[in-house]
C-alpha cells in the first residue's frame, strides 16, 4: 500500500519551530522537495561519489602524500549509510514494514556482479604472474576476499601477501556488507518499536560513540596495530553510521531543516570544511586512529545536509554537473579495477605525470564497459524479477548505494 511521500516544505524556507540551529525535532511535511528527481535520483550524491573516488585514484596513482585518499573511504561510507537508511525509511513509511529479502537480493544484484568478476580476474592476473613472477596464492586469505572477510584477511596477513596484490581494496566492500547485513534487521526493530526519529538518532550516536570508546581501548590498553585500527568492522562502523542518523533525522530529502536556510549556508556548511580540513592537520598516531574518524564524521553531517538540499547554490552546482555525475555512476567500478589498471599501466611506463594520465582514461573506459555490460543489466533484471512478483510502488530514490572506500 503506497502512503503519502515523506519531503520537507520548501527548498530553503525555515518555519517558526526551527529558528533555532539545531534545537528543534525533526519534522515530517508532506510537499515534495525539489532535490528530489522524477527519476528517483537524489541531488549532489553521485558529485559526492566523483569527488570521492578522484581523492582515492589521486592517492593511489603517485599522490599518497599529498592527497588523503583515507577520507574518500570516510566519505563513501556515509554517504552509503545516509542513502541505505533513507531507502529503508522511505520503504517503511510507504508500506508499514521493510522486505528484508528484497532488500538483501538487491544488494547482490547491485553488488556481487562486478565484485566478483574483477577479483576473480585480478586473481587470475596473479596466479598467471601479470604483474611479474607468479606470487604464490594462500587458499584460506583468498576465501575470506570471496567470504567478504578481505579487511580481516589484512588484519591476518598484512595488505598484500597470499592474494591478488592489487585487492586489498576489498577490505571497505568488507565493512560496507558487514553494515548491509545487519543495519535492516536492526532499523526494523526501531521502526516497530516506534521509536521516535531523535531516539532512533541517538541510538546511532550511542553506537558511534562505543565505537570511539573501544578504538581508545584498542590503541591504549592492546596497542593495536594501524591496520586492526583502519579495516575492521568493528572500528569503523562508525563512519557508516554516521550517516544513518542524518537519515533519520533533518534528512534534507524527507525533513524540514534544523534551523534557516541561512545558518545552514553561512554557518554550519563552511564550519564543516573547516573540522575537515583541520582533522588532517594533527600528525600523532594515536588520533589518526581514534579521533579523527569521529571529527570527520561529524563534520560531514553538515556538509551532506547542505549539499543535498540546496544543490542550485554554488558551492554545490559542480556536484551536480553531467560530467561529474558520470563518474560518480561509474565510481563502483572504477574503485574495483583501478589499482588493477595502475599496476598494469606501471608496466609499460615510467613517467608518473604518464601514469597518472593513462591509468585515469583507462580506468574511465574499462569502467564504462563494465558498467553497461555487468552493472546494467544486472539491476534491470533485478528489476524485472521485483516487478514480476510485487506491484508495489518503486523506491522514488537512486538505490545505487556507494560501495566503495579506500586505504
Amino acid at each position: 500500500m503506497a502512503g503519502r511521500p515523506l519531503a520537507p516544505r520548501s527548498r530553503g524556507g525555515s518555519s517558526v519551530h526551527s529558528r533555532a540551529c539545531g534545537l528543534a525535532g525533526s519534522r515530517r511535511s508532506a510537499v515534495p522537495h525539489p532535490s528530489t528527481k522524477s527519476v528517483g535520483t537524489i541531488a549532489s550524491l553521485d558529485g559526492l561519489r566523483a569527488v570521492s573516488i578522484s581523492i582515492v585514484f589521486l592517492a593511489h596513482s603517485g599522490l599518497k602524500g599529498i592527497v588523503p585518499g583515507f577520507f574518500g573511504v570516510t566519505v563513501f561510507f556515509f554517504l552509503s549509510g545516509y542513502l541505505i537508511t533513507t531507502l529503508l525509511r522511505i520503504e517503511f513509511e510507504r508500506s508499514g514494514d521493510i522486505g528484508l529479502v528484497d532488500f538483501y537480493v538487491r544488494r547482490m544484484f547491485r553488488i556481487w556482479p562486478l565484485f566478483y568478476l574483477v577479483l576473480i580476474v585480478a586473481t587470475l592476473l596473479t596466479w598467471l604472474g601479470a604483474y611479474g613472477p607468479p606470487l604464490p596464492l594462500d587458499p584460506t586469505l583468498v576465501f575470506m576476499q570471496f567470504a567478504h572477510l578481505a579487511n580481516y584477511a589484512i588484519v591476518k596477513a598484512g595488505w598484500y601477501l597470499g592474494r591478488s596484490p592489487e585487492s586489498w581494496v576489498y577490505w571497505s566492500l568488507a565493512v560496507e556488507e558487514h553494515f548491509y547485513l545487519v543495519l535492516p534487521v536492526a532499523y526494523l526493530a526501531m521502526l516497530k518499536a516506534r521509536w521516535p526519529a531523535r531516539k532512533q538518532a541517538a541510538a546511532f550516536l550511542a553506537l558511534c560513540a562505543l565505537t570511539l570508546v573501544w578504538r581508545f581501548v584498542l590503541v591504549f590498553a592492546f596497542d593495536a596495530s594501524k591496520e586492526r585500527m583502519y579495516v575492521s568492522t568493528d572500528t569503523r562502523i562508525d563512519s557508516i553510521v554516521f550517516g544513518c542518523i542524518l537519515a533519520v533525522v533533518y534528512n534534507p530529502v524527507l525533513d524540514e531543516a534544523p534551523c534557516s536556510e541561512r545558518w545552514l549556508k553561512r554557518l554550519w556548511f563552511p564550519l564543516g570544511l573547516v573540522v575537515l580540513v583541520a582533522s588532517f592537520l594533527p600528525r600523532q598516531p594515536w588520533f589518526d586512529q581514534t579521533l579523527r574518524y569521529t571529527v570527520q564524521g561529524l563534520a560531514l553531517l553538515p556538509v551532506f545536509l547542505v549539499a543535498v538540499r540546496w544543490p542550485e547554490w554554488w558551492p554545490c552546482r559542480p556536484l551536480n554537473h553531467p560530467w561529474v555525475r558520470t563518474v560518480g555512476v561509474l565510481s563502483y567500478a572504477m574503485y574495483l579495477v583501478h589499482t588493477t589498471v595502475i599496476r598494469l599501466v606501471e608496466q609499460v611506463v615510467e613517467s608518473r605525470l604518464a601514469l597518472a594520465l593513462l591509468s585515469a582514461v583507462a580506468t574511465l573506459v574499462v569502467s564504462y564497459l563494465l558498467h553497461r555490460t555487468i552493472e546494467v543489466p544486472f539491476i534491470e533484471w533485478r528489476k524485472r524479477l521485483r516487478a514480476g512478483r510485487s506491484k508495489a510502488p518503486s523506491t522514488p530514490v537512486d538505490e545505487r548505494s556507494a560501495p566503495l572506500s579506500r586505504r
